[in-house]
Formats: C-alpha cells, structure tokens, sequence
C-alpha cells in the first residue's frame, strides 16, 4: 500500500494526522510505503523568521486572547492523540523550506524518523527550524552524515525539489495539510481520528482488491 503525506513541519495538525494515521497503521497487516511531499504554508517568512504570536495574530486575524484559546484547544486535541505540543516554547515562526529539504535529502529508511524529530524540534522544544545548526544536529542524530549534510544545505541540494513539489501540490487542488492520497484512489483531508484512517486505508484496499478481480 502507498501513501502519500503532504504537510507542513510548522503544521501542528500535520504532527496530530501523522499521529493518528500511524495508530491506524498499527492496526492494520498492511505492507505500506510512505512518500513524504512538503507544503509550504507561508514561504514569504524570511531566514530570521517573525515573532511567533504577533504573526499568528495577524494571520488569523484574531487578538491575543482569542489565539491563545485557540492554541489551548490544539494543544488539547494534541494531548488527546498523544503528542506534545508547547506554543509557549515557540518562539518564531519559521519559513519551513530548510526542514523539508533535510526529509527529502533523507534515505527512505529513516525519513519517518526525521519528519517525527523535526516535528518534535519544534513544536516541543521551540527550536528555530530556519536554523541551519539546527537542522544538521536533526539529521546528525538520525544517523545522516554531519558534514556532508551541512554541505548540502549550505547549498542548494534539494531546495528545487521542495518548492516544486510545494507549487504542484497547489495546481493540483491540493490548500492546506495535512493530506493524504493512499493507494492514488482514496484520499483523506485533515487530521482524522484513528478510526477514520482505518476506514479509509480498508477503502484503499477493498478497491485495489476489486482491481485485481475484475
């Protein structure tokens, strides 16, 4: 089975969808292949990024009260799934590009394990993910090549690869994340609980076993 994932690593419903699809997956006896696809909510944000609240103020267009019961309810919804998330301890709001460029310069067999540490980065320990230190001790970690990665990013490795993805995405109807395509056929749109992704992955392979059939 294959799913597509297209996200943001600022999203923090993406980090709440990744949470429960893999819950699902838990559950299911499925072989499944995972393609990550960045979508890059804001690419304007410059390197040095903004002020986190004030930009999340303007963006939503709400005051200072009203945001903050709306990142209590997320970060609710976020404790219910089993995932952390501290707005307190995020300080900017970041342009995502570098992040995405370390999931795509990933191998295939730790890219789960990057996507989950970037996402923990930031919205656990309100790391700076425009940081190129930062983004290197991710992929470091990971078990990526220290020196290689830093020359990589230093550069343009990967860069056109992301913000192409990010734009096609766009033409093809795709406008906020997380989104999820599995087997090409079903697709769900936003963060469901478990068992709506347990619905839609037996959908994914009821209609691939009719395929086969007929």
């Amino acid at each position: 089975m294959l799913i597509d994932i297209f996200h943001d690593t600022v999203c923090p419903w993406c980090r709440i969808g990744h949470k429960h699809l893999f819950d699902a997956l838990a559950q299911s006896q499925e072989t499944v292949k995972i393609r990550w696809h960045p979508f890059l909510l804001d690419y304007s944000i410059p390197a040095g990024g903004y002020e986190f609240r004030s930009y999340m103020q303007e963006r939503k267009g709400i005051e200072p009260q009203a945001l903050q019961q709306l990142f209590e309810y997320v970060q609710g919804v976020g404790n219910a799934a089993g995932v952390k998330l501290d707005f307190n301890k995020i300080r900017l709001a970041v342009n995502s590009t570098l992040s995405h460029r370390l999931i795509t310069l990933a191998p295939d067999h730790i890219k789960n394990d990057v996507v989950q540490a970037v996402y923990k980065a930031y919205f656990e320990d309100g790391l700076n993910l425009g940081d190129l230190d930062v983004i290197v001790a991710i992929g470091t970690e990971a078990g990526m090549d220290s020196t290689e990665l830093r020359l990589q990013l230093s550069g343009n490795a990967a860069l056109d690869a992301v913000l192409a993805e990010s734009t096609f995405a766009r033409f093809n109807g795709i406008t906020s994340v997380p989104f999820y395509i599995i087997n090409n056929k079903v697709k769900v749109d936003g963060s469901h609980s478990p068992e709506v992704f347990q619905q839609a992955l037996n959908r994914a392979a009821l209609i691939e076993i009719s395929a086969k059939i007929w």
